[in-house]
């Protein structure tokens, strides 16, 4: 799925704010209208986790159309990633990307050297 950040934010969720939180991110994104039932809550009680979810920036919400009506769609935030780590030098990890990667590869090698001489 991604990488997410544990926040503060996080320490403080209700059970049930912390099982949408878990939903949202399990499914990569959900229908505000989907999102209430598959939590098994009324639609009020799933709005209000969503809202503090948001409040809390630990999802987005945007406005859409979903099987003819006017909902929201909610996505987790993804975490705040350090790219730099996946640097050596100006050079690239050659693993972004690969399904299999070849650590006997003459990428590999270039970027480890890179790296070692940073």
């Amino acid at each position: 799925m991604g990488v997410f950040a544990v926040s503060v934010a996080e320490e403080d969720l209700t059970e049930e704010e912390l099982a949408g939180l878990e939903l949202v991110r399990e499914t990569g994104g959900i229908h505000q209208s989907d999102f209430w039932k598959e939590l098994d809550v009324s639609s009020r009680k799933g709005s209000r986790i969503v809202e503090s979810l948001v409040e809390k920036e630990l999802v987005d919400r945007e406005e859409t159309v979903y099987n003819g009506h006017n909902t929201y769609f909610i996505q987790p935030v993804a975490a705040d990633l350090e790219f730099s780590l996946l640097m050596a030098g100006d050079m690239l990890s050659p693993f972004i990307g690969e399904e299999e990667a070849d650590p006997q590869s003459d990428a590999f090698t270039q970027w480890i050297m890179n790296l070692a001489y940073q």
